[in-house]
């Protein structure tokens, strides 16, 4: 069970409503206005479809993702680059990790920024992701 939730502020319904937050004892729940009927969708369920989205777009990946991230870091030796691709190996621990604390205000805040967005039905299934340069229909991966 998730402590906090991790993409709260980043969750939109289909008509680009931004999607609440609220708890119900310890447990976070995303709630859907599904025409004035709102729906508590327990912020875990969706979190965990984010996670594996994501995930399943760095696998395989890890050699370029691990190169270009310690590009833009300015560290381009091969200790680093294998630090960042054992880091994306082993993403399991840390969407853990992150499941359990959430992402910090200010994280969640720049991703809004940059254009992140999670678009949800009312179901909580996730209908589409939008990333910075990046326009993801999760059936289509």
């Amino acid at each position: 069970m998730n402590k906090k939730p991790v993409f709260e502020g980043l969750i939109f319904d289909e008509y680009d409503n931004p999607v609440d937050v609220t708890y119900v004892g310890e447990e976070p729940f995303y709630v859907v206005d599904d025409a004035g009927f709102f729906r508590h969708i327990p912020s875990s369920e969706v979190d965990s479809q984010v996670l594996q989205t994501m995930t399943s777009q760095i696998q395989g990946n890890e050699d370029l993702i691990s190169e270009q991230t310690a590009k833009m870091l300015g560290q381009e030796d091969l200790f680093t680059k294998a630090i960042i691709q054992n880091q994306l190996k082993n993403i399991d621990k840390q969407l853990e990790s992150l499941l359990k604390t959430g992402i910090p205000n200010d994280g969640r805040q720049y991703l809004g920024l940059m254009g992140f967005k999670i678009i949800i039905n009312v179901h909580g299934e996730i209908v589409k992701i939008e990333q910075p340069g990046i326009s993801q229909d999760p059936d289509n991966l």
